[in-house]
């Protein structure tokens, strides 16, 4: 699954493209949590690009917003697509993740 990573201030910008699904989401995990091992704790989950996400990729969304909060960072979504979005308040991830509507939104929420 292709992504970009972006630093700004003290976050990390990660944003995946295409979709996040059962045959992808082991790799994003670990992709994600490899920032984290190397002491990233704040993380901006640019959703801009994403079209499509599993219970797979939501899974692994919770499992880093845990893993960031046990290490003091924190985990802030944004710039949603409509579809994916739909996604997230269906799981109700939006009542405990944090969203920001733009990027600049999301990481001034951090630095």
């Amino acid at each position: 699954m292709p992504f970009a990573i972006e630093k700004s201030g003290t976050a990390l910008i990660f944003q995946p493209e295409g979709l996040i699904n059962s045959a992808n989401a082991a790799a994003f995990e670990a992709d994600l949590m490899a920032q984290v091992d190397k002491g990233e704790q704040r993380i901006v989950l640019d959703l801009a690009r994403l079209d499509y996400i599993s219970s797979a990729g939501l899974r692994v969304v919770l499992l880093l917003a845990k893993k960031l909060k046990q290490a003091g960072g924190a985990l802030i979504l944004c710039d949603i697509q409509p579809n994916v979005r739909e996604v997230f308040e269906i799981s109700g991830f939006l009542a405990i993740l944090k969203v920001c509507d733009t990027r600049a939104e999301a990481v001034a929420a951090l630095n």
